[in-house]
């Protein structure tokens, strides 16, 4: 079970979405873990990733980048916006082999390929059910694309709709926007440049 695996959207708007984490096994593999978290930020990092954080921590618009690395120590989470570099980063992962669980969520056919690029055969793969129940109470849909960016809610629907009417004034712009909401994500899997592609499309209409 991963808190990455709801994100709403359609085909289009998910496809440069490739939310990442390591974790170690509790029980199993916990002791020793942090320099092989720190190793697997170290290696997003290689890569450009469009956020990075530690779950209790928080992420690299909250820190700075190697604060997020130092502080490593439960869950660390990366997240990257397009097909080539989820392949690298795959790639150099498994050359160090850190033995740690490694998850990535996204459109099956865009993580398959990515795997299958990158020499890698996934051990296990989780589907989205989607919400039940008495889903008239949600948030308009393109609302939920921008907040199921943050698997642990986080961030309220009244917020993004306060944020799209500040950028339809003029007063802030889709991507300081979505920095900024990226700040209250702490684990660091919200994808800010997904998100200012949708705050625009919300702002224009």
């Amino acid at each position: 079970m991963t808190h990455t695996l709801h994100r709403r959207g359609t085909d289009t708007n998910l496809s440069g979405d490739f939310p990442m984490l390591c974790i170690p096994a509790q029980g199993f593999n916990t002791a020793g873990s942090k320099p092989k978290l720190q190793e697997f930020l170290k290696i997003a990092l290689r890569h450009n990733p469009v956020n990075l954080g530690e779950m209790k921590y928080g992420n690299m618009y909250s820190h700075s980048q190697e604060q997020v690395v130092e502080n490593a120590s439960g869950i660390a989470h990366a997240v990257f916006d397009n097909e080539a570099a989820v392949v690298a980063f795959m790639r150099d992962l498994k050359v160090a082999d850190i033995g740690l669980s490694v998850v990535i969520s996204g459109l099956f056919t865009a993580v398959n390929r990515c795997a299958q690029e990158a020499g890698l055969k996934p051990h296990t793969v989780e589907y989205s059910l989607g919400i039940w129940g008495n889903t008239d109470r949600l948030p308009e849909p393109e609302i939920l694309e921008v907040t199921t960016m943050c698997g642990h809610g986080m961030i309220s629907s009244n917020m993004v709709t306060s944020l799209v009417s500040e950028i339809k004034n003029g007063t802030k712009t889709a991507d300081a926007t979505a920095k900024e909401l990226a700040r209250s994500c702490c684990c660091g899997v919200f994808n800010p440049e997904r998100a200012t592609a949708l705050l625009q499309v919300m702002a224009a209409k």
